[in-house]
């Protein structure tokens, strides 16, 4: 029907093209090579696309309105894989169906859905994305009912992004809450891990937040012995070169712990230390051949890398924050010519914003926007997509394999 529309209309050029295939392709199942049949990614895992989703809506909307550019740019943008977000505000029994749904959606197409368990007790110290479970009960109820969901089918789970890279022991909690929290994602790994296709990734910040000693600890303690890996730069803008030196630092680190009773993570070299001296302690205290822990990267914003704010203008430039003039980086692919890393995926939906950013001034508006306010974190933001889109690194194209 969309189509016959489009062709009464008589529109044409490329966005015609582009938004055509991705509405057309809508619900089309054909096979897709390389789908692993283990607990790792093969390289030509091909990750699940929703066909239904907000930047298709909105690459429709521009063609109606004439604007065939951006139309072009949203369709490329929706044409590949992100995050499937499980935030809670369901019963266990709701979760597991939700999450069954959409497991079955992937199996449908030979793909496998990135899942998003956010939904911790406390999470993000109260801030913009405030909320999660009740209670550590609650919490680990609504974990049994997403596992549950999962059932023997191969899916990436990021477990609880800044659930450990910002704890309670971040925002003034009491160490009964951060024994808790540790508890609680210990409880989460445990349980997701024992789904046979399940693979788990915990939270590990980026690689401009916590030294790789301080992040390595605080991963043992929340129970990264028994998940696949860790993940980094989730709603980041970190550059890759420099998150693949620090994911390969905190891996090492991790061995080193673990090998090393009674050591702490201070003794582990980090990111700040001058590079030689740092791959001079590593080679003189981690093996070649040592088994290391892998991770994954979401480089859904840092196509163009971290934002620098202008200098002395803000008292708090919230460089995290709905940074102007980003772009979405490297496609989804578990290809990625790394032996640590396992993917690159694109976690944090490209077009959501980050929350309602002052940068350190009365607001309530955000002075990289004029002044105009964000919407609050979560909401799909047309203009912000379209610019991620726009200043892709490397060039978006579409994704045809992606919505098949």
């Amino acid at each position: 029907m969309i189509l016959r529309n489009l062709r009464r209309s008589a529109l044409r050029g490329t966005a015609i093209t582009t938004v055509a295939a991705a509405l057309t392709l809508t619900g089309a199942v054909t096979a897709s090579a390389g789908v692993s049949t283990g607990r790792t990614l093969a390289p030509g895992t091909q990750f699940y696309v929703d066909n239904n989703n907000k930047p298709y809506a909105q690459a429709l909307t521009y063609l109606k309105a004439g604007r065939f550019a951006d139309a072009t740019a949203l369709a490329n943008l929706g044409s590949w894989s992100v995050g499937q977000w499980f935030t809670g505000g369901t019963t266990p029994s709701q979760t597991r169906s939700d999450v069954a749904a959409l497991m079955a959606k992937a199996k449908a197409k030979r793909q496998v859905p990135v899942i998003v368990a956010y939904n911790v007790p406390g999470r993000d110290c109260s801030q913009y994305s405030a909320g999660g479970a009740a209670t550590t009960a609650d919490y680990e109820a609504w974990v049994d009912g997403l596992a549950a969901g999962l059932g023997s089918g191969q899916a990436v789970v990021i477990l609880e992004p800044d659930g450990i890279a910002l704890s309670p022991d971040n925002c003034g909690g009491t160490a009964e809450q951060q024994a808790a929290r540790n508890a609680e994602i210990n409880y989460a790994v445990h349980r997701l891990e024992q789904q046979p296709r399940a693979s788990v990734y915990v939270d590990a910040g980026h690689s401009s937040w916590h030294a790789v000693g301080d992040i390595a600890a605080r991963l043992l303690a929340a129970g990264l012995p028994q998940a696949q890996g860790f993940f980094l730069n989730v709603s980041n803008y970190r550059s890759n070169d420099e998150l693949i030196r620090y994911g390969t630092m905190v891996s090492k680190c991790v061995w080193y712990l673990q090998h090393n009773p009674g050591a702490t993570g201070d003794s582990c070299a980090n990111q700040w230390w001058p590079a030689a001296d740092a791959d001079a302690w590593y080679a003189a205290n981690v093996p070649a051949d040592a088994a290391l822990t892998h991770f994954v990267i979401d480089t859904s914003r840092n196509g163009q890398g971290p934002w620098t704010a202008p200098a002395g203008v803000y008292t708090d430039a919230q460089d995290w924050c709905n940074p102007p003039a980003r772009g979405v980086g490297l496609r989804p692919t578990a290809k990625t010519g790394v032996p640590l890393l396992d993917a690159y995926l694109w976690v944090k939906v490209p077009g959501e914003s980050d929350g309602s950013c002052t940068r350190g001034t009365a607001g309530p508006g955000d002075p990289e926007y004029g002044g105009a306010v964000d919407p609050a974190a979560g909401l799909f933001w047309p203009e912000q997509a379209l610019d991620l889109a726009n200043r892709a690194n490397p060039t978006l194209t579409f994704n045809l394999a992606g919505v098949l």
